[in-house]
């Protein structure tokens, strides 16, 4: 059997000053000539179009995917207020292993504790601001670039204690400082007063989400709808199988959108997707405050393929007749089959720049399978096979965003998913959450 994980960096993108396509070519991204809307103006229009009725929905403002300005606002009020996925218990199972990620800017570690406690810490040390474990640098634990292959968990390390290679201050698994030498002359200093400073985190269904702002309500109460879409893979209890990292050369929005409206599968999947799961028989449940729901019914129930494992069997049967895409807002995606769960992690990075983790999680009873190593191979095939079709036009999107010759488009009602997107961002521009201070949009089936 191979090892349980497989991880490959994909280069579908690069900087902001140029792209590559799905086949390899570079083109150049444009940057928009006219100066974009004031800040207010944006989010001005961001509310009118928000409150239109899906049979008037239109798209946004371009500079909802291009300005600096409309970028900050939404780190502020959007992303760093939420509950943002950093990886699966799988991927850190026993005490002292962690991981490295970078998020909004905060280098952060994932560390399984001593005491069973899982804690997201920052990798900034108190003494001279040094990143403890930056990338490069020859430590493990770093989800890309260098990192332990240890089976089960590449990109994790594995530690006692965390050193800061500047002064050799060392802290425990709990960011308490353990020693830090030649201190004895600073008057007043006290070693117990100092740490890594500790990010609230909550674990929800075996993933692991951190709240950089550090008041946003209890996650399990904010994904209860979401628990119980999911419920039947017993998530927690699942194996991360498979991994790919992409660089993007797009607005984060752009990936969340795509992933979440299955109207697409009529162009950018016609040969994968739409044969399989047609656009026209897709619908979206009604409006929640924080997450979304779209249901890919197949066409015909499909016999098992090369790449299926077992179905599991605590699904509901819906389950076996359909797959479905979640989002738990602002951008945590999931996308379900009858054997499998894929979970995606996107990183913004800048109002045109992201990087995205696509993964996939099994249940345990799949790694026996005795053609498990040739299965994983198919289904990572299978992976990229789509999500390429989804890179080409991501950044082709991206691209048009830019262009002098945008307009602000019109919706389908395939692509209610957009329009409940823009719904989160106005409702959050007022504070609050959708279905708190407006109805709840009905669902379409």
């Amino acid at each position: 059997m191979s090892t349980l994980y497989e991880e490959t960096t994909v280069k579908a993108g690069a900087p902001p000053a140029a792209g590559v396509g799905a086949t390899g070519e570079e083109f150049p991204l444009f940057r928009r000539a006219r100066k974009p809307a004031p800040l207010d103006a944006i989010l001005a229009e961001l509310q009118a179009t928000a409150e239109l009725p899906l049979a008037q929905a239109r798209t946004l403002p371009a500079e909802v995917y291009t300005d600096e300005a409309y970028f900050d606002w939404e780190l502020d009020h959007v992303l760093r207020p939420a509950w943002l996925c950093l990886a699966h218990i799988s991927q850190i199972p026993q005490p002292g292993d962690f991981l490295n990620l970078d998020v909004l800017g905060e280098p952060l570690i994932v560390v399984h504790g001593k005491d069973g406690v899982l804690r997201v810490l920052s990798r900034v040390c108190p003494h001279r601001a040094m990143d403890i474990m930056p990338p490069g640098f020859g430590y493990d634990g770093h989800q890309h670039g260098l990192g332990d292959r240890r089976e089960g968990v590449p990109g994790c390390g594995h530690t006692r204690l965390f050193l800061c290679p500047y002064h050799h201050w060392s802290f425990e698994l709990d960011g308490r400082l353990k020693a830090c030498p030649e201190m004895q002359q600073a008057e007043g200093f006290c070693r117990d007063d100092v740490g890594l400073k500790t990010f609230r985190a909550e674990t929800w269904r075996g993933w692991i989400f951190v709240n950089l702002s550090g008041d946003a309500p209890p996650l399990a109460e904010q994904f209860t709808e979401l628990s119980a879409d999911i419920a039947g893979w017993k998530p927690e209890t699942m194996k991360l199988a498979l991994h790919r990292e992409w660089d993007c050369p797009f607005n984060w929005k752009v990936l969340v959108e795509n992933f979440m409206e299955a109207y697409h599968h009529l162009g950018a999947h016609c040969k994968t997707l739409q044969p399989l799961m047609p656009a026209k028989n897709t619908w979206t449940e009604a409006e929640r405050a924080h997450s979304v729901r779209v249901n890919l019914p197949f066409k015909n129930q499909p016999p098992p393929g090369e790449a299926d494992f077992e179905p599991i069997p605590t699904l509901d049967p819906e389950h076996h007749a359909q797959m479905a895409v979640f989002l738990g807002h602002p951008s945590f995606l999931l996308f379900s089959g009858p054997d499998r769960l894929f979970w995606y992690r996107i990183e913004p990075l800048g109002p045109d720049r992201s990087r995205l983790h696509t993964m996939m999680l099994l249940p345990e009873t799949a790694l026996a399978d005795p053609d498990y190593a040739q299965k994983l191979a198919l289904a990572d095939q299978m992976l990229v096979d789509f999500h390429m079709e989804d890179m080409e036009v991501c950044i082709a999107v991206q691209r048009g965003f830019f262009a002098t010759g945008y307009q602000r488009g019109r919706l389908s009602h395939l692509e209610m998913p957009i329009w409940l997107i823009q719904r989160y961002l106005a409702a959050r521009a007022r504070g609050t959450y959708p279905t708190l201070d407006r109805p709840a949009a009905p669902g379409q089936q």
